[in-house]
Order: C-alpha cells, then sequence, then structure tokens
C-alpha cells in the first residue's frame, strides 16, 4: 500500500464509520497490511487482496462482545447512533451492519458459543475514487 491508498483508505472508513478521528497507517513489518487507529487503539487491520487481478481491501476487526451487544457496542465505539446492526435474510450466523440506510459489512460468530464476533468489510477500487 502507497501514501495516496492509505490516505483513501482512511478518508473512507472515517466516512464510512462516521468518525473523523480513525487513522489508517502502513504496518512497518508488512507493506500488504494496514492498521487501522481510533485515538492510540488499534481496533481493525485492512490488507491488500489482488487476487482476482483487481486491486480491493479486506477490512478486518474483531468485536470482543455478544450479539445482544453488537450494535451498542459499536455505536460507543465510532460515538455514531445511525450504526445498526440487522439480520441477514436465511442467514442465522452473521448480521449485518449498515450506517443509516449504506450497508457497510458482516458480522460473523468468531465461536458457536457466539462470545466474539469479526466485522468484515470489503473495500474495492473504485470505492475509493471520490477521495
Amino acid at each position: 500500500m502507497d501514501k495516496t491508498e492509505l490516505q483513501k483508505l482512511q478518508a473512507f472508513l472515517r466516512q464510512s464509520f462516521g468518525n473523523e478521528d480513525l487513522k489508517v497507517a502502513l504496518d512497518p513489518r508488512n507493506t500488504e497490511q494496514a492498521a487501522v487507529h481510533l485515538g492510540e487503539r488499534a481496533i481493525a487491520t485492512v490488507s491488500v487482496d489482488d487476487e482476482d487481478g483487481d486491486r480491493s481491501f479486506a477490512f478486518e476487526m474483531k468485536i470482543p462482545v455478544g450479539r445482544e451487544v453488537i450494535q451498542e457496542y459499536l455505536r460507543r465505539l465510532f460515538e455514531n447512533e445511525e450504526l445498526k446492526v440487522v439480520g441477514r435474510m436465511k442467514k442465522t450466523d452473521s448480521v449485518e451492519l449498515n450506517n443509516g440506510p449504506d450497508f457497510l459489512g458482516v458480522v460473523s460468530a468468531d465461536d458457536a458459543r457466539g462470545s466474539s464476533y469479526t466485522l468484515q468489510m470489503a473495500i474495492l477500487d473504485f470505492d475509493l475514487e471520490d477521495f
């Protein structure tokens, strides 16, 4: 990832989550991965996905709470009351995360007990064109 991509990813994530305090910085040990920080705290990673010939990015964030409080946890974390967790048709093992009417990603259980979850977002190259 280069500096321009990092800046575009940061702007995209700030808009997506409604929080201007998000920062994206390159992982010095791996130039194909960046850390996403909220204040001083690292909360997620973004990695490059070039497998299909198109450049895209995979956002991944661990959520250390149970399903019943995911929405409240994310709203408090990002200081954004517009974040909403909604069920997925015909899927019981995951939910969607939206910011208002906009789809952000899928939250899936890490284990059968549902004690922790992972938010995954695909960020395509054209998603970054306006940034």
